[in-house]
C-alpha cells in the first residue's frame, strides 16, 4: 500500500492477533464494557483513547485487550447506540486540528516551505475525507475552511 503524501512505501507495523474469541482471562460483563466505554466518552475522550483506556486500565480491574471481540460491537457503534458518539469522526477532526495548528505556525513563519506543503497535503487529505464522509456523518453542504475548522473545534 502506497502512502498518500511520502515517497515511502510499504506499510509495516503491528497486526491484531487472528482469533475470533475473547480470552478466557477478560471475562467482564459486555454491559459493564459499554457503560465504561459511554462514560470514557463523556469525559471527553475519543474513541481510540477509549481502546487503550479499557486495554490498560480495564474494566474493575480486568484488562479489555479488545472489545469487539468482548461485546460484538466497535467503541463507535456502542457509542451511535448511546447517542454519545462524536459530533466529527475522529480522523477528520485530528486532520483539522493539524491544518488550524499548520496555519497559525504558517501565519508567523512565512518562510517554512516545508511546512506549507505540509499543510497543502494536510487540506488535501482533509477534502479527501469531507467528501468520504459528506451526507453521512457530516452535512451535505459543508466545505472545508480554515474558519470552518477552527470554529469546528472551539466546540
Amino acid at each position: 500500500m502506497a502512502r498518500m503524501h511520502t515517497r515511502r512505501r510499504g506499510s509495516s507495523g503491528s497486526d491484531k492477533p487472528a482469533t475470533d474469541e475473547n480470552p478466557e482471562w477478560s471475562d467482564v460483563d459486555a454491559e459493564d464494557i459499554e457503560s465504561r466505554v459511554v462514560e470514557l466518552a463523556e469525559q471527553g475522550d475519543d474513541p481510540s483513547v477509549i481502546g487503550i483506556k479499557l486495554r490498560d486500565e480495564g474494566v474493575k480491574g480486568v484488562p479489555v485487550p479488545d472489545v469487539k471481540l468482548a461485546t460484538g460491537k466497535k467503541v463507535t457503534e456502542i457509542l451511535e447506540e448511546h447517542d454519545a458518539e462524536p459530533d466529527l469522526p475522529e480522523d477528520l477532526r485530528n486532520l483539522l486540528a493539524r491544518a488550524v495548528r499548520l496555519r497559525e505556525h504558517m501565519a508567523e513563519n512565512g518562510q517554512d516551505y516545508q511546512n506549507k506543503r505540509a499543510l497543502q497535503n494536510t487540506e488535501s487529505k482533509i477534502r479527501r475525507l469531507v467528501n468520504y464522509y459528506r451526507g453521512d456523518e457530516i452535512d451535505e453542504d459543508f466545505v472545508y475552511t480554515y474558519e470552518n475548522a477552527a470554529e469546528l473545534l472551539e466546540e
